[in-house]
């Protein structure tokens, strides 16, 4: 895809990262995974988002991460799939280059590693890279790695397939000086953990969209809560925040990663060899699992 039809495309619906399966030994587990990106590429999302952050991008070497895209691609259909990129700056355009290499329809940069850094390195490091491949980049704002408005203005006149802002910051006022100033030259995308808890505030900021974790495992419910919130049927969303989100968030919080850890959970809840995140994160405990488990099923999303 073009940089903006992989724009038009993160506009018109529900996105979500598929979890990166591994083997016994922690490798990759190609298969299952090819299987399970198959399956949600029958349901409603325009854009998968191969080895992103519910995809463990912070645990994957540089090295696995193109086969990862290329075996999601593999099976997508017309689903456009999104590669996770990051670290240093030569780092991620050697990533970029190799993910665009296999066929990924954008990469989405998520934070530098480790340190702080003025707007005016996060400006040189977000342009290095949108210059270093032609397919479009999307920024990840969060942590280490936020953003400005008029730091955002300056790469988007720089960089014509910089194409997409996502926010894991939860600072609407941010958020919104950043849509009220840049309109329709980005898509906005929602990015916090478990997003469908922020969905109606961020949709009040001017954001179309977000990725929504949970439909790695329930991608009816999913589908369901989102068309309920752009058709603007409160009394749905609020029925499916307190019958699941609620809930999961209250599992999700037991543990820190279980951001990740419940979702890789709920995909070997249904059927996928999805195997164990890997470290530093930890799964579930046995009986969190259960309860995850009972949450599914109260729910009735197990197709």
């Amino acid at each position: 895809m073009t940089p903006e039809q992989i724009k038009a495309a993160l506009g018109s619906g529900l996105l979500s990262f598929p979890v990166t399966h591994f083997d016994e030994e922690g490798r990759f587990a190609a298969d299952s995974y090819r299987a399970h990106v198959e399956w949600l590429a029958g349901y409603k999302a325009p854009v998968l988002f191969a080895a992103g952050g519910t995809g463990e991008f912070f645990s994957l070497k540089p090295d696995e991460i193109p086969g990862i895209v290329a075996a999601a691609k593999e099976v997508s259909g017309e689903t456009a799939i999104v590669s996770g990129c990051g670290y240093g700056t030569e780092t991620a355009i050697d990533i970029a280059r190799s993910v665009e290499k296999v066929g990924a329809d954008g990469i989405l940069l998520l934070p530098h590693y480790l340190i702080d850094a003025p707007q005016e390195g996060l400006y040189a490091h977000v342009k290095k890279i949108c210059q270093s491949v032609g397919i479009g980049v999307m920024v990840y704002n969060r942590d280490n790695s936020v953003l400005q408005a008029d730091t955002l203005a300056r790469l988007c006149d720089e960089c014509p397939n910089l194409i997409g802002f996502k926010d894991g910051t939860g600072d609407i006022g941010l958020v919104r000086q950043v849509t009220a100033k840049m309109g329709g030259r980005l898509m906005y995308l929602g990015g916090m953990p478990t997003a469908e808890l922020f969905a109606e505030a961020y949709l009040g900021a001017g954001f179309t969209t977000y990725s929504s974790a949970v439909f790695n495992f329930v991608p009816g419910l999913a589908n369901e809560f989102y068309a309920a919130l752009r058709g603007g049927d409160r009394a749905t969303c609020e029925r499916i925040l307190n019958d699941f989100f609620y809930p999961f968030m209250a599992i999700r919080n037991r543990a820190k990663g279980y951001a990740v850890s419940a979702v890789k959970a709920g995909v070997r809840l249904q059927g996928f060899k999805a195997g164990a995140v890997r470290p530093p994160l930890k799964d579930l405990t046995g009986a969190e699992v259960e309860m995850l488990d009972a949450l599914i099923g109260a729910n009735k999303r197990k197709a």
